[in-house]
């Protein structure tokens, strides 16, 4: 494997929003692309490094700081680290931004509650609007979206190829991953993706 550039790719999102799915995609074009990879899944974490917290606000601190520092130490070992969580709490997601320096990007992955409602196949945003589970992420439990992404994608309006386009012509833009021959992004996304980084002073 030639030398690359270690960072984080943060997904953050209500339940349902498309995070996981997404996170494994992109984990599946950059492993083409020649890039080591590791992936760290909000659920997984929590049946293993984080096995016995709760859902107060904080032990899902807790569990977010505990992801976000495997992620750090994976990224300061050029590794590109993938995690996917909720992540509900601004703070937090700063937190972990600061910990990383400037080797972290941060994707919210909208979606609306209404769709999510449809989607859910077990009915726990069903069983939580009608009062049957408390402390849910999205209805009793703050969600608080973050304020200046540098990606935003939205499963609901956009197809999941969309969103990977989008993500991974970000990464290409930044120069940290490889180019490769694929389906164009629109120039006006393109335009967005490059002003996001002339927010960030990437560009």
């Amino acid at each position: 494997m030639t030398s690359q550039k270690g960072f984080t790719l943060w997904f953050t999102g209500l339940s349902g929003s498309g995070k996981t799915t997404l996170a494994k995609k992109i984990e599946r074009v950059l492993l083409r692309r020649g890039l080591g990879v590791e992936m760290l899944d909000g659920d997984v974490v929590r049946t293993n490094l984080s096995k016995g917290l709760g859902f107060s606000k904080e032990d899902r601190d807790i569990n977010i700081r505990r992801i976000g520092f495997v992620a750090n130490l994976l990224a300061r070992n050029n590794t590109v680290c993938i995690a996917a969580a909720i992540s509900p709490y601004q703070d937090i997601r700063d937190e972990i931004r600061h910990l990383h320096n400037d080797n972290f990007v941060e994707v919210y992955t909208e979606c609306s509650l209404d769709v999510l409602t449809e989607r859910d196949v077990k009915g726990l945003y069903k069983k939580a609007l009608a009062g049957e589970i408390k402390g849910f992420t999205g209805v009793d439990d703050p969600y608080e979206a973050p304020e200046n992404p540098e990606v935003h994608v939205n499963s609901e309006t956009e197809s999941i190829e969309e969103s990977v386009d989008t993500i991974i012509r970000f990464l290409e833009i930044k120069g940290w991953i490889p180019p490769a021959g694929g389906p164009d992004i629109e120039p006006e996304q393109e335009v967005m993706i490059l002003e996001r980084l002339k927010a960030r002073n990437f560009v």
